[in-house]
């Protein structure tokens, strides 16, 4: 094993109404977090299917840390439908012995500074104690979502 401690690379999809904005609000305040968090703007984190996440973990992503509006999401039903989607994933996880801890979702406002930090700091600390991510297991779980969503356009083609 490497002497070198493990640094997880963790991805943050942060909303452009709500997350992001808080997250800019830590940079604006001269606070810090770790450096190997990587936060994209997204008009949504719902428009991300669940192929998308663990497409990230088979890449190398070790955590992800889906930073919603929650209840003050401007799109309509967007934050429910991202719930159930991440539900369903956990579930997945879980029977396909992939740590659920490597994923979380968490409401973050415009100047949630505090929150932002204790979120981001607390899945680094999480993901840092597990490891990096078993590229192999998500690769599996992967590639059973891929044929799940290709079933599923199948079955809808047949049907009409």
């Amino acid at each position: 094993m490497s002497s070198e401690a493990f640094i997880p690379k963790i991805l943050v999809p942060a909303t452009v109404s709500c997350a992001y904005p808080g997250a800019d609000a830590v940079g604006k305040a001269h606070l810090k977090y770790p450096t190997n968090i990587d936060i994209i703007r997204v008009p949504s984190p719902v428009m991300f299917p669940e192929d998308f996440y663990l497409g990230c973990f088979m890449k190398g992503i070790d955590g992800i840390l889906i930073a919603g509006c929650g209840s003050d999401c401007p799109f309509e039903g967007a934050y429910t439908k991202l719930t159930k989607r991440i539900d369903g994933l956990v579930k997945k996880m879980r029977a396909g012995g992939l740590e659920i801890e490597r994923l979380r979702l968490t409401a973050i406002c415009t100047v949630c500074v505090k929150a932002f930090l204790k979120e981001v700091n607390q899945l680094n600390d999480k993901v840092k104690a597990l490891g990096p991510v078993n590229r192999d297991v998500a690769r599996v779980l992967w590639e059973a979502s891929l044929r799940e969503i290709r079933e599923g356009i199948e079955t809808e083609t047949a049907n009409e």
